[in-house]
């Protein structure tokens, strides 16, 4: 079975009975608050060594090249694992280009208060702000 027949197979297909399906960003959601706490320390401590002053996550749930590996899904039961980065090498890995990277420092948002999430799932990328809880 190929990608593409994996990716449009339904439950019915299967003989299974139907149910809806929930949108990936839910189950994101729920580990982006289960590793919150985390994640501030890895962007904390990115920024107090002086590696970026823009930290960067990928959450996934199969395998990218980019960023080292902090939180394994497998590891901790959960359904995303997450990788930390930099705004620097997302530019050198062309993922940001170097004549966008200004456009996307303006939406940047302070990583004291937010994490920036580059969320990668079979049908694309997209960068998120989730905010860390106050107190």
């Amino acid at each position: 079975m190929d990608r593409e027949e994996l990716l449009s197979a339904t439950p019915e297909d299967s003989g299974q009975p139907q149910k809806k399906q929930e949108s990936p960003l839910v189950s994101l959601e729920k580990d982006l608050e289960f590793y919150a706490d985390a994640i501030k320390e890895v962007s904390i401590e990115i920024m107090v060594e002086g590696i970026s002053a823009h930290p960067i996550f990928i959450a996934h749930q199969h395998e990218v090249n980019i960023g080292e590996l902090i939180l394994n899904k497998e590891e901790l039961n959960t359904d995303w694992t997450i990788q930390a980065s930099t705004l620097e090498e997302f530019v050198e890995k062309g993922i940001i280009k170097k004549d966008k990277k200004e456009a996307f420092l303006k939406v940047y948002k302070r990583p004291e208060d937010f994490m920036c999430v580059f969320v990668v799932v079979p049908e694309g990328a997209n960068f998120i702000y989730y905010p860390y809880k106050k107190g």
